[in-house]
Parts: C-alpha cells; structure tokens; sequence
C-alpha cells in the first residue's frame, strides 16, 4: 500500500485506529504512516484502558513518530479525536482545560495532543471505520493484534513506551 501520487507529494499521510475488548479493559492501537514509496506500521497497547484512549495513542505515537515538523493528512475513524482537536481543543485550552460539563477526561492524551499538532501542519480526515477503507481495516488490524499481545504478555505499555510496537514497510523518511 502506497499513498496516492497527489498525497506523495511532500505530504506524511497516516491513518490511525484503536480499540478496547472489553471496553473499558485491554486495548490496542495501530497506525500507518506514508511518504513517497515508505510506509510505516506502528502498534502498541496497554490494559486498564479505553476505546477513546487507544484511538488517541494511535494519533499521539503516530506523530511522535515524525522526525521534524511536517505536512499531514492524518485518517481517524474516531470522531471524538477529530473533534476533540478540529473543534473542541481550543475552547478546553482557554478554560483550563476544563469542558463545559466539568472535568476534561483523557486531559494528559489532550494535553500531548496540543503539542504535537502545533509542531505539524495537520489536516484531520475523518473515515468511516469497517466501511472497507484497506487502510483503516489495516489499523484495526495492528490494533486487534496488539490487543491479543497485551493478553498473552500481561505487560503494560503507555504511551511513548513502545513495548509490543512493530514497525514495518521501511522508513518513511519520518518527517
């Protein structure tokens, strides 16, 4: 899987997705950068965890992932992180971080979000998930097999920690 010849041209694109079995309970996260021919998979997980949590790591570690500041078109098929950061950040920020209904939950994941997309020209794609995109079905994917790792391997990663990651395809030259 490459991007597209017009996404090819000085863009990273990345798709992301995360999921919890139960949820509540043990997740799992994957993402895919691409640029030019590259292409990168990126996977990790923890327990004690949620769906909101595990699609947000897929976003923050994917970024991480890049080496300098970039263009990006980032792929979610969560609207809560493409809300949360296209519409809601900015009102969160100016209050504190607090929402309007009280306390902000995930405010450390939103909190690394912030700054992560300030150091990166970011567009944020939203994609209908199990709606046969090969990318996004490819995260989900990295996503369930990570959640099966963190069953069997009882280890807790968090975000940053790169335990269980795998990484394929080359490097994307991380932008």
């Amino acid at each position: 899987m490459t991007a597209t010849p017009a996404e090819q041209n000085q863009t990273v694109v990345i798709y992301t997705d995360g999921g919890c079995e139960p949820n509540p309970g043990t997740g799992g996260w994957g993402a895919i950068l691409m640029y030019g021919e590259h292409v990168k998979e990126l996977s990790g997980g923890a327990h004690d965890t949620t769906n909101n949590r595990m699609e947000m790591t897929a976003a923050i570690e994917a970024l991480s992932a890049l080496k300098r500041p970039c263009r990006v078109r980032l792929h979610t098929d969560s609207e809560y992180v493409k809300k949360g950061v296209t519409e809601w950040m900015p009102a969160w920020k100016k209050k504190n971080w607090i929402r309007r209904g009280g306390e902000l939950k995930n405010v450390d994941l939103w909190r690394r979000l912030d700054v992560l997309t300030g150091k990166h020209d970011i567009e944020w794609r939203w994609v209908r998930g199990h709606a046969g995109n090969a990318y996004n079905e490819r995260c989900d994917e990295l996503a369930a097999a990570a959640i099966e790792r963190q069953r069997r391997s009882g280890a807790v990663s968090a975000p940053g920690d790169h335990a269980g990651t795998r990484r394929a395809g080359g490097n994307p030259d991380s932008r």
